[in-house]
């Protein structure tokens, strides 16, 4: 059913134009995908910037050279809902887990990306910490997140955790793995 509504939305025009799109490399060895957000890292104007626009705040760690990371963007976010939903519904911002960036934390505090990596307990990438539209004072991203996704996931699963989130499902009783054996339950 997933399928024929994607096929749908694209025979239709309704896609962006960017769906499928795979995403190039950047100079810095990580894939840029349209929908990425260039900011300065401060997270909390970043959630400012994303709450303004109706979208969730996505941080997205990874690392040059990981081969998860491509996997995710050659089969994974080209899907044309993953796409649309990452492009309509999400605010995404690239932390580079070995990175110099200055990043700040919605606690204030303000690290290269590779420290802020450590900071917040990160090991693996891709990672993706989805942020709730408020952080309380002195949290950090790590504390404030609805959910941490370590690793590479396929298709369904990845759909699944972005309609969780946007539709605030990490609020109810019901846990993420059940929302998702429904979700695949239901196809």
């Amino acid at each position: 059913m997933r399928s024929i509504l994607a096929a749908c939305v694209v025979a239709l025009g309704l896609a962006a134009p960017t769906m499928g799109a795979t995403a190039e490399l950047g100079d810095d060895g990580l894939h840029k995908a349209v929908w990425m957000q260039d900011t300065f890292k401060d997270l909390s104007e970043d959630l400012e910037e994303a709450n303004a626009a109706g979208k969730r705040l996505l941080i997205l760690i990874e690392q040059r050279g990981c081969i998860y990371c491509t996997k995710m963007h050659e089969e994974v976010f080209p899907d044309p809902e993953i796409a649309l939903s990452l492009e309509q519904d999400y605010f995404v911002v690239q932390i580079n887990m070995f990175g110099d960036v200055e990043v700040t934390d919605f606690d204030g505090e303000s690290l290269a990306e590779k420290e802020m990596v450590r900071k917040w307990g990160l090991m693996f990438t891709p990672t993706m910490l989805y942020l709730p539209e408020e952080v309380a004072e002195g949290q950090s991203a790590a504390q404030a997140a609805v959910a941490t996704v370590p690793g590479a996931f396929g298709k369904d699963t990845t759909l699944a955790m972005l309609r969780w989130v946007k539709e605030k499902s990490y609020l109810t009783e019901e846990p993420f793995q059940k929302y998702l054996a429904r979700m695949l339950a239901a196809q």
